[in-house]
């Protein structure tokens, strides 16, 4: 029998003036950005919290901790890599990855393949193993008020 594995992760970041806004590792074109000790790319973030968890690992707090200066201002997807390694050392790997983004602005459609090309080159998997969706708040709540950005990751995780 396949032993699996399922993880979810979530994560939220304030919008501020001054910040590049990043998502799945691309840098978008807004005039606001994620607040964060790192580059606060939240749906990277919440797929790191989504992998460690299916192996009861924990959190990015207790890898990457925000009061730890090393981590000012990492790029996610480098994280993301170190993350990636734990779960192949542990002889595991990525069945795929279900992500969604909740935000009212920018617009996310024409960034969403550049993303999972780039979460997938990262984890070493074949981009049809990334689905990222995106969706608003339908101005509720933070999120809906333009506050910040907020992303849900689900993961499956096969034994090797």
């Amino acid at each position: 029998m396949t032993q699996i594995r399922i993880g979810n992760g979530y994560d939220i970041h304030q919008l501020v003036r001054d910040r590049p806004l990043i998502l799945g590792g691309v840098r978008l074109d807004h005039d606001l950005g994620l607040l964060g000790h790192s580059d606060a790319d939240v749906l990277t973030h919440a797929i790191m919290d989504a992998l460690l968890g299916a192996l009861n690992l924990g959190d990015i707090g207790h890898y990457f901790p925000p009061t730890d200066p090393q981590w000012a201002g990492a790029d996610s997807l480098v994280l993301l890599e170190q993350v990636a390694a734990l779960i192949r050392d542990r002889g595991w790997q990525v069945g795929n990855i279900d992500s969604v983004i909740v935000a009212e602005r920018p617009k996310l459609k024409p960034y969403l393949g550049t993303m999972g090309d780039r979460l997938a080159g990262t984890l070493k998997i074949a981009a049809d193993q990334v689905s990222i969706k995106a969706t608003t708040n339908e101005k509720l709540g933070p999120v809906g008020r333009e506050e910040g950005i907020a992303a849900y990751a689900v993961t499956l995780l096969v034994k090797d």
